[in-house]
């Protein structure tokens, strides 16, 4: 197996001495997670310090930990010495995209990055060997972490960019240098750090800052930033770009598209090439996403035959509308079906979930049941964008709404005598109603920000589930 560093590398990458001789297959920043031979880098943060895990780290099987001191108590073979433990990461993974010649692609956008990420993984990765950031790692801690633990013979990198403020994003984009850039959407996530949408479309188009000369931008043209962005490309001396989206404008736009229970068919024109492909996961939203996919798989030289097989293998990711078939007698006869939406939540990712929902069963009888948490980081705009969701509440076949958080009691209010199953300033209110009023054939989608802690409520209706008993033939 190809050593993902050496000591040699790393004494001479990072200007440093190493005083052992050691090969790492993995980086790692968190001891709990540490596998055998790790490369462990004790961060310092705000509220701990790696030095203080250093101990674990080794003891776990990490091969050496990079410190900025000495840790007591530890043979100090152990020890990469260095100035600063984060710059040092920063450092190494500058080196770890220069040593590489491949494509490499990467996301931004308000909504639906980590999704996009992971299905153009399984797009590319029937055929090459893909390296991807993990979960959402796409801050100034996870975008280096992800391209240190890039692999020296890997065909393609995909990393995930984010951001919370403006002239966050630009710097992320200069240290993973794309070849293709994708912003899926603009809306408003994060308002309260930001005056309106147009400035969050600035920040996200600071990503065309680190991208490599005849890049490729890819912009959603369904968006209403599309222009301003198209425009901001152009300012940066970028001449490819292609657009994705339902105007058949669009160099890449649907032809049609129909929804199942648990996936979306698509036929597509792909830069004139038509397509006939299923996107495993359903909603109009994700129809878009595998677009930007294609458009992507095009600009790097994919193969695009072999990408549509790949979206037809999508699985939801936990928080990310995973589904649960929740059975409630031994039979096996009497269950729900919970699409557990909890990850996080914004506007958009609000009205794209209450419309996958609608989709999910053309059952009659199927009582279609939507659980919301409140939406954070939207500032002073914050109550108007929970009262604005009635619209789409009103406007789709949901029959029953739960609410819980004090910014979603304006959404109670827009829905009073309208299928409001109620609101609740406490999520354990919440969970003993709902758990009372859920019954078989029933579908309950869950969905808020992290604070909200909508992920417990999830727990709650998992904990509803009755082992099925196997009857003896």
């Amino acid at each position: 197996m190809m050593p993902l560093w050496t000591d040699q590398e790393i004494a001479k990458i990072l200007s440093t001495v190493v005083k052992d001789h050691w090969q790492c297959q993995g980086i790692s920043i968190d001891s709990r997670t540490v596998e055998e031979g790790d490369l462990f880098f004790a961060l310092i943060g705000p509220n701990s310090d790696g030095h203080d895990y250093v101990k674990m780290a080794i003891a776990k099987g990490a091969v050496a930990a990079i410190v900025s001191k000495p840790v007591e108590g530890l043979d100090p073979k152990f020890l990469v010495i260095v100035e600063d433990v984060k710059v040092s990461l920063e450092v190494l993974a500058q080196a770890a995209r220069a040593r590489v010649d491949i494509p490499i692609i990467a996301i931004t956008g308000s909504v639906g990055k980590t999704g996009t990420k992971e299905a153009l993984k399984n797009a590319l990765s029937r055929n090459k060997k893909i390296h991807a950031s993990v979960l959402s790692y796409n801050n100034d801690i996870g975008v280096p972490l992800s391209l240190a633990r890039m692999p020296q013979d890997a065909d393609y990198g995909i990393f995930e960019l984010g951001m919370n403020h403006a002239g966050e994003l630009g710097p992320l984009s200069r240290m993973v240098r794309p070849h293709v850039a994708i912003i899926t959407t603009v809306e408003l996530a994060h308002s309260e750090f930001f005056k309106d949408v147009e400035e969050i479309a600035d920040a996200k188009a600071e990503i065309f800052e680190g991208l490599e000369p005849g890049g490729t931008v890819v912009l959603n043209h369904d968006n209403r930033q599309y222009g301003r962005l198209y425009d901001k490309a152009c300012e940066s001396g970028i001449k490819n770009i292609i657009s994705f989206g339902s105007d058949t404008n669009a160099h890449v736009h649907v032809l049609r598209q129909v929804f199942h229970d648990t996936c979306s068919c698509v036929i597509a024109s792909v830069m004139g090439q038509v397509m006939t492909f299923k996107v495993g996961m359903l909603g109009h939203h994700w129809v878009m996403n595998s677009l930007a996919i294609l458009a992507a798989v095009e600009a790097s030289g994919g193969d695009l035959g072999l990408a549509g097989l790949g979206l037809a293998e999508m699985k939801p990711l936990k928080g990310r509308g995973r589904r649960h078939q929740i059975f409630l007698d031994m039979s096996g006869e009497s269950s729900i079906l919970l699409i557990d939406e909890s990850y996080n939540a914004n506007p958009a990712s609000m009205r794209a979930a209450i419309e996958t929902l609608e989709q999910t069963s053309k059952q009659e009888k199927v009582r279609r049941i939507a659980v919301l948490g409140d939406m954070a980081e939207l500032g002073e705009k914050s109550e108007d964008l929970h009262a604005a969701l009635a619209d789409v509440v009103k406007e789709k076949n949901i029959d029953r709404v739960y609410m819980v958080g004090p910014h979603m009691k304006k959404l109670s209010d827009q829905l009073a005598g309208f299928r409001n199953g109620g609101h609740f300033d406490e999520r354990s209110a919440l969970e003993a109603i709902l758990t009372r009023d859920l019954r078989p054939g029933d579908v309950v989608m869950v969905k808020g920000s992290n604070a909200s802690g909508m992920n417990k409520v999830v727990n709650k209706i998992l904990d509803m589930e009755v082992p099925v008993v196997q009857q003896a033939v």
